[in-house]
């Protein structure tokens, strides 16, 4: 009887260890997983140029509001969206620090497309080619378009989706932040 009392005991502290085990390694991920939604993934993409440029080491002044706009020249919305915005830039440009950063998700057979219709449309942005989708799928994007508001490393606001009309409503929480 003593034999098994102590059996049970010994069974009781490997449960227990166990447990301790696993809500550790649950912390830990719930706290990746919460960090890394918060920062932007460093991700090499190029710009129009062809030079390479690093998604977030390269964007990275203090107090300035970096809008990452993900598009694609197939997407008539995501067009909508940046010709809309390219109206009211520079107005938005002279009230707050802001920086736009349009990120084609155009693949390797549509890429040729955005050079000539960035210049045709004379959108004034920084443009970037994500042609292997990485820095899309690393903020786990399932459509475009969609935008990501970056403000001192921190991802501040997130909007999936693009309601003509809406620029001026966006403006505001730009404003706010």
């Amino acid at each position: 009887m003593q034999y098994l009392f102590f059996i049970c005991i010994d069974n009781f502290f490997n449960i227990q260890n166990i447990m301790k085990k696993t809500l550790l390694v649950l912390f830990t991920l719930i706290h990746f997983i919460t960090y890394s939604q918060n920062q932007l993934p460093n991700v090499k993409l190029k710009n129009l140029k062809g030079e390479l440029v690093n998604s977030n080491l390269d964007f990275q002044k203090k107090d300035v509001v970096y809008v990452y706009s993900f598009w694609a020249t197939w997407c008539a919305p995501c067009v909508q969206e940046l010709d809309a915005i390219s109206e009211v830039y520079g107005n938005w440009k002279q009230k707050i620090n802001i920086e736009l950063i349009a990120v084609s998700v155009d693949d390797s057979r549509t890429e040729k497309r955005v050079k000539p219709m960035v210049n045709g449309k004379g959108w004034e942005y920084i443009v970037l080619l994500d042609t292997n989708q990485e820095f899309k799928r690393s903020l786990s994007i399932a459509n475009v378009p969609y935008t990501v508001v970056v403000k001192n490393n921190k991802i501040v606001y997130v909007q999936n989706g693009h309601s003509p009309g809406g620029e001026s409503e966006f403006f505001e929480k730009l404003k706010s932040l």
